[in-house]
């Protein structure tokens, strides 16, 4: 008796930067539909903000005036490093992006789906110069101090 292998197409770089670049991209294009399409239904997105931590409908709601207006935000990957699981239905990247905010860093994990990768987790931040920590402190002092304030208490 004869076995067959059955050849299983290993994922790569090329898939997921197809992804997230296409996420970014329906962004840049204010196409509301298309970007929400590159998440899962129980993705969170964790913006620039300590407040902003959303879960699929939050973040639709904070988002849809910026797409309503005709343009959300465009970022631009400038760099990208992709990883993956064992099994190859998990992967998770870390890249730099160029955005109206100068240089963001984005992280994110997207699983495998019946319908191809989707994004589950993303997390943006702006990146600071070490130098220039003590100037960006005195600038969010107040505010943090706020929120330290509120989360303490819970």
């Amino acid at each position: 008796m004869f076995t067959t292998a059955v050849s299983v197409a290993q994922p790569s770089k090329n898939d997921i930067d197809r992804v997230v670049d296409g996420w970014h991209k329906a962004a840049a294009d204010a196409n509301f539909d298309a970007y929400f399409s590159y998440l899962t239904p129980d993705a969170i997105f964790i913006g620039t903000d300590p407040t902003e931590n959303w879960n699929v409908e939050q973040f639709k709601a904070f988002a849809k005036p910026y797409f309503d207006r005709g343009r959300a935000w465009k970022f631009i990957a400038i760099e990208r490093n992709v990883y993956f699981s064992a099994d190859g239905k998990t992967a998770w990247f870390d890249e730099l992006l160029d955005t109206w905010m100068k240089i963001c860093r984005g992280s994110g994990v997207l699983r495998k789906e019946k319908d191809g990768w989707k994004i589950v987790h993303y997390v943006l931040s702006m990146t600071i110069p070490n130098d220039n920590i003590d100037d960006v402190i005195k600038i969010k002092q107040d505010f943090d101090d706020k929120e330290l304030a509120k989360k303490k208490k819970n």
